[in-house]
């Protein structure tokens, strides 16, 4: 029976790597308004450098199935083939219209742990969302109502309810949310796009958010998970489809909607990694920066759930030409040596 390698630390920092070069990559579209641009040549960046990590990568939670998303699909095998087994979960630009309209808070983020040990969400592309710290993750219960959770999220955290800020996602179907937050007396934050952040915001202190809640993306809730679980936070899902035939999907497979995904169903694995790198200048991650003298700054942050540690890294970055990763196998690495 071969023995199964285990991620190793070494991991973490070759994944800030992979965000790095996808942040970089795609800054040079920020404000442009061309999120589509921004996001293959991101896609592009996280590729190149993916297959110079020695693991045995399959992306789990990636941008669609292989036949409606040529980028980084669900299955795409991804690494040098060499070293461990693992899942991996990517979103290149979270947040492309936060990124093409030089919005704050778009990021490249990148997740992984042991193969076999991430949800898979199927048909689900919308879940419920429930994330907290670490003070407060057995206080959570997204069965009951958003007021009985703030209240219990307070006591937990030996505060009052209208000392909280609640990240939620500025939608339509969110309304009666915002509606019973506020009645209970907490602030919100309001953000267009990106909870991924807002979840990385919730369970890191001194981010100014203590908790997000709604619904979002099932694949970015998986990403979130990842975080959430290296952190030591806490978080709970359910699926709630928004799409017909989501909906039609999940009906016909016999998806019980009430069920609770826990944060171990989320990542099944005692280890994670869990790596973000600023595009556009945010709450607590820095966007990149181009600077002739300087040059290229990036700030990340890396989290590993075997050991709990939490790094942020700010790179400064010589680079000797434009990086161009969509014809790097042409034209040689195109920047992957300055990274």
């Amino acid at each position: 029976m071969t023995k199964r390698i285990k991620p190793d630390r070494n991991l973490a920092m070759e994944m800030v790597r992979i965000t790095e070069a996808a942040a970089i990559s795609a800054a040079r579209y920020m404000g442009t308004g061309q999120k589509e641009a921004g996001d293959q040549a991101a896609v592009d960046a996280m590729r190149a450098v993916l297959d110079t990590v020695e693991v045995q990568g399959t992306v789990v939670i990636g941008e669609g199935e292989k036949d409606e998303a040529p980028m980084l699909y669900n299955g795409e095998k991804v690494g040098m083939g060499v070293g461990p087994e693992v899942d991996v979960a990517v979103d290149p630009v979270e947040g492309t219209n936060l990124m093409a309209y030089g919005r704050p808070n778009s990021i490249a983020v990148l997740a992984m742990a042991e193969k076999g040990s991430m949800w898979n969400p199927g048909d689900s592309f919308y879940m419920n969302k429930l994330v907290v710290g670490k003070q407060a993750r057995e206080a959570i219960d997204i069965t009951k109502s958003p007021a009985d959770n703030l209240y219990a999220i307070a006591e937990a955290l030996g505060r009052d309810v209208r000392d909280l800020t609640v990240f939620i996602l500025e939608k339509e179907r969110h309304q009666p949310l915002i509606a019973e937050v506020r009645a209970a007396g907490a602030r919100i934050s309001l953000h267009t796009d990106g909870d991924v952040m807002g979840g990385l915001m919730a369970c890191i202190p001194g981010t100014g958010v203590d908790v997000l809640m709604g619904i979002g993306g099932t694949p970015e809730g998986v990403i979130t998970a990842a975080a959430v679980k290296a952190i030591g936070g806490g978080m709970q899902g359910m699926r709630a489809p928004q799409l017909p035939d989501e909906k039609a999907r999940l009906a016909a497979a016999g998806v019980d909607l009430g069920q609770v995904i826990g944060l171990d169903e989320l990542i099944n694995a005692e280890d994670a990694f869990f790596a973000a790198t600023g595009i556009t200048g945010g709450s607590f991650l820095e966007g990149v920066h181009f600077d002739r003298e300087a040059g290229v700054t990036t700030h990340s942050i890396v989290i590993r759930a075997l050991t709990g540690s939490v790094r942020y890294i700010k790179g400064i970055h010589q680079l000797k030409r434009p990086m161009d990763f969509k014809n790097r196998d042409i034209e040689g690495t195109h920047g992957l040596e300055d990274l």
